[in-house]
């Protein structure tokens, strides 16, 4: 382990295990450690349903009910990838000129604009233009667009409509959901990563304890584990790992539950996400449930799991989700935790060290998507380049 690195990542979760892949992908030398045995950190898969049981301080087994415990993987925090990068339709003939105005839009084509400046135009007047009503538009804001919060609508409706118009390709896609879910939960794609920054050279130590993050004249110099030093450049890493360096801005509460039965009014389908606009709630924050069954691999024959979050905004949190709970009724077992909201005090750029933020509220993987961008910017001077990614990977291995 004595040796010098390019980049130093420390934690497998996702998104280091990310840019991990990329760093390799890029030619970089990428030491990759993590202190636990598993893959995934937070956001990991729990397997057997025992362990799961154990990791909450239920008491006791689970009941013979729940099928054999090897069947269930249980995502800690499970979010959906946009298929493309719920809901049924509406009957309202405005909110379906205003989907074709977005389909047929395009930024480089003004013909396409209809007297709409997408660079300065507010998306709220967008909306007023084709006259929607305040649930269309939380809808559209929140569950489309996937913003958290109403500030977009003060600002240039440009991003908006691409928002839209990814969700309306992803839907497209597939025909009845604009999402991926991998069999076998999340804990698979880290993995994938993983091996991804293996086959470009990287080295994994899972089950590597960190005594020490080396810092001179203010530069990140090296990583310490078990009496060995091993130098880099730069340093990746969540925040667990530089509890001096970040800060609380939140909290998030999840409540893991078994369900013997489909979310009600869904058709009965075997996955789903729901997302309860903020205005509909009286909160300054969405709520989220997501749902996945066996049909994923994820449960045992005939059980759901169903997942609800939100962003703590009271001393009660467990009575801010009540109405999604109440979606979801009966439950069998749930499985509660609270947890910080955290993020890097500083850009990076002068220590070298590179810190990722904890998995907010959200089902989906966009604002993870953000902060991988992020920390790859502040890294590299340069934005990601997918296109670029995919063209080394071919010079390699040909085209696929």
């Amino acid at each position: 382990m004595n040796e010098e690195y390019d980049v130093i990542v420390l934690g497998t979760g996702l998104t280091e295990c990310i840019l991990s892949g990329i760093m390799s992908v890029n030619g970089k030398k990428v030491l990759h450690m993590d202190r636990n045995p598993y893959y995934g950190g937070e956001s990991a898969s729990i397997t057997p349903l025992d362990d799961l049981y154990k990791r909450f301080k239920i008491p006791g087994a689970p009941p013979a009910s729940m099928g054999r415990g090897r069947d269930w993987n249980v995502d800690l925090i499970p979010k959906f990838l946009m298929a493309n990068g719920l809901m049924g339709l509406f009957e309202k003939r405005r909110f379906r000129k205003f989907l074709v105005y977005v389909a047929n839009f395009d930024e480089k084509d003004p013909r396409t604009f209809e007297g709409i400046d997408p660079k300065k135009t507010a998306m709220r007047e967008v909306y007023k233009k084709f006259d929607l009503g305040q649930d269309v538009i939380d809808f559209t804001g929140h569950a489309l667009a996937l913003y958290r919060t109403d500030d977009y609508l003060d600002q240039p409706c440009c991003e908006t409509i691409n928002r839209i118009k990814l969700y309306s390709e992803s839907l497209a896609r597939y025909g009845k959901s604009p999402y991926l879910y991998p069999l076998y939960g999340l804990g698979e794609l880290p993995q994938g990563f993983a091996r991804l920054s293996a086959i470009y050279g990287g080295t994994y130590m899972l089950n590597k304890p960190i005594e020490e993050i080396i810092v001179q004249n203010g530069k990140v110099i090296g990583v310490k584990s078990e009496g060995e030093v091993a130098r880099c450049k730069q340093l990746i890493c969540d925040p667990s790992y530089v509890k001096d360096r970040v800060e609380k801005v939140g909290q998030v509460i999840r409540v893991i539950c078994i369900l013997s039965h489909p979310i009600k009014n869904t058709n009965d389908a075997n996955s789903c996400q729901i997302i309860i606009p903020q205005n509909q709630v009286n909160r300054k924050s969405d709520i989220y449930v997501c749902m996945i069954s066996s049909a994923h691999n994820v449960a045992a024959q005939g059980k759901y799991i169903a997942i609800v979050s939100t962003t703590v905004e009271t001393k009660e949190p467990e009575k801010e989700i009540r109405p999604a709970l109440e979606l979801l009724e009966p439950i069998e077992q749930k499985f509660v935790s609270i947890s910080d909201l955290l993020v890097p005090k500083d850009l990076g750029t002068e220590s070298q060290i590179f810190i990722s933020r904890t998995y907010d509220a959200t089902t989906h993987f966009e604002t993870t998507c953000d902060d991988i961008k992020d920390i790859y910017k502040r890294m590299t001077g340069s934005e990601f380049d997918f296109e670029e990614m995919k063209r080394k990977k071919n010079d390699i291995y040909g085209e696929d």
